[in-house]
């Protein structure tokens, strides 16, 4: 059996199951604050929940995989996580996680994301990133102790207590 994933737009409802799209337009609605003026416009986005104790870091990521096989997903226990490509587009495959805390690979979908939005994933938001030709740079949002707890999974096979990584069966991205 291949999983068979569709490469969709980006939109707030689309990727509302696995935390929310950044980079909408300016608010209008007195919903949250905002400043707007001839030279300048700010809004509140987003109040990123980095968990209890954690610290917030920004990264700068490069992402070069270029295939289409999905074997690998990762997933974040302790902190949201965003990403918003800052140069090139990314392909960002997202699934929720099940009652047990594993991919349910009925919601596995990608987002095609361009360079100037991005996404905020909801904790226990299973994911993996792809390009489709050209390496692309984003600047990612995370908890600090998320990144140091996988890149010691990562160089030294050491256990991860605040990430997790599954093995997938066969799954590719289909309008790659």
């Amino acid at each position: 059996m291949s999983i068979q994933v569709t490469i969709q737009a980006l939109t707030p409802e689309t990727f509302q199951p696995y935390g929310m799209m950044l980079g909408k337009p300016l608010p209008t609605d007195g919903s949250r604050p905002v400043f707007s003026n001839p030279a300048t416009d700010f809004w509140q986005e987003h109040l990123f929940k980095v968990g209890a104790d954690g610290q917030p870091e920004i990264l700068w990521v490069n992402y070069r995989l270029t295939d289409a096989r999905i074997d690998t997903l990762e997933v974040h226990l302790k902190t949201q996580q965003v990403i918003v490509p800052l140069v090139g587009e990314i392909l960002h495959i997202v699934a929720a996680s099940n009652p047990q805390g594993e991919p349910d690979l009925s919601t596995l979908t990608a987002f095609s994301i361009s360079p100037g939005i991005g996404v905020c994933m909801n904790v226990g938001c299973w994911h993996t990133t792809r390009v489709r030709t050209h390496e692309a740079r984003c600047l990612m949002l995370t908890r600090q102790s998320t990144t140091a707890d996988l890149i010691q999974h990562l160089e030294k096979d050491k256990p991860a207590t605040e990430s997790r990584l599954v093995t997938l069966p066969r799954a590719a991205l289909l309008n790659f």
